[in-house]
């Protein structure tokens, strides 16, 4: 008898039961099934928690509507955008539907692990992933490919509170490169209705879709800024990094853009030189500020692509940070003060 899996949020199936309805494999996490079309992808945050992982789950909404993230496929080593994780970069370039699956318990009498269907994703246009540090299944610490997924529009996603990251059991950091890579965005791929059985429509995935270029160039902007910064430090001899902070109880990460480990100074950066956007980074940075080592001693500063107005630059000194923008022949407010 041949078994039939219709794609509804909330359905309760098994791997092979999908390998029999779309010919995807049955042992990977992104397995995907090119004569179908789609890139299946199973996500189970408690095997993840085995070699450290704690990324996976539905994340905080943003601006933007519902976030999950997944942790992308490799074991060991640094993960790259390639192979199976290239398959969800690619996805939407080669017309493939992204349908995610949540581990859901054993199969009574059985070892196989039932997976109940989320429903369709599509990656973040603007970010399709984060870079995060985690331990691989040997032990190693090494780079993760933290992928973010967005309901398609149309998609009601089958989600439950149980599905939420897990906070963190310990307070702690790790360092990390700077924060000045991001993935290339993407575009929201058009939905093909004949595979996929529609639920009642949600409103919060349009919102994804009407995310303008503006804020795709103001992230690049903001890269930018870093890597040209980042360069600029390289050159007078300073080492840089960043942090990766975890907070007990809480899920995620924090993740400051970077630390100049010569000068002992913490630096957040914007795309774009607004009060909003400094205000933001000044309460970033005494956020960052409690978690950095040897605290007492960190000078703090905001890194703009240009000057701020008069009111930004009084507001920044009255709270001892310091100020770094972009000229066209350098960085002005670089090095930072002795005060």
């Amino acid at each position: 008898m041949t078994t039939t899996v219709d794609l509804v949020p909330g359905v309760v199936t098994t791997r092979e039961a999908l390998k029999a309805t779309y010919g995807c494999g049955t042992f990977q996490g992104i397995e995907p099934a090119e004569k179908a079309g789609m890139v299946f992808v199973f996500s189970d945050p408690s095997a993840g928690e085995e070699y450290g992982y704690t990324f996976d789950g539905r994340a905080e909404d943003d601006e933007y509507g519902p976030l999950y993230l997944y942790t992308g496929a490799g074991a060991k080593g640094d993960q790259k955008p390639s192979g199976r994780n290239g398959s969800l970069l690619t996805a939407a370039d080669k017309g493939r539907e992204i349908h995610l699956f949540v581990a859901d318990g054993k199969v009574p009498g059985g070892g196989a692990m039932r997976q109940r269907y989320i429903g369709q994703m599509v990656l973040d246009p603007v970010n399709a992933y984060d870079v995060r540090r985690a331990p691989g299944r040997d032990g190693v610490m090494r780079n993760v490919l933290v992928f973010r997924f967005r309901p398609a529009p149309g998609t009601t996603p089958a989600w439950t509170e149980g599905d939420r990251q897990p906070a963190a059991t310990v307070s702690g950091f790790q360092i990390t490169d700077p924060l000045f890579t991001a993935a290339e965005p993407v575009v929201l791929p058009a939905q093909n209705s004949t595979k996929v059985k529609k639920t009642e429509q949600h409103n919060t995935p349009e919102t994804v879709a009407d995310i303008t270029a503006g804020q795709r160039k103001v992230l690049r902007r903001e890269g930018e800024l870093v890597t040209a910064f980042v360069e600029h430090l390289a050159v007078a001899g300073h080492t840089t990094h960043s942090f990766q902070f975890t907070v007990k109880g809480e899920a995620g990460t924090l993740t400051p853009d970077l630390y100049d480990a010569t000068d002992h100074a913490l630096y957040e950066a914007k795309g774009l030189t607004t009060r909003a956007n400094v205000r933001m980074a000044i309460g970033q940075l005494f956020d960052y500020r409690r978690r950095v080592p040897n605290r007492d001693e960190l000078r703090l500063a905001v890194l703009l692509p240009s000057e701020p107005t008069e009111d930004m630059k009084e507001l920044l000194a009255e709270l001892g940070m310091g100020l770094v923008y972009r000229t066209d022949d350098g960085f002005a407010g670089w090095p930072l003060s002795a005060a």
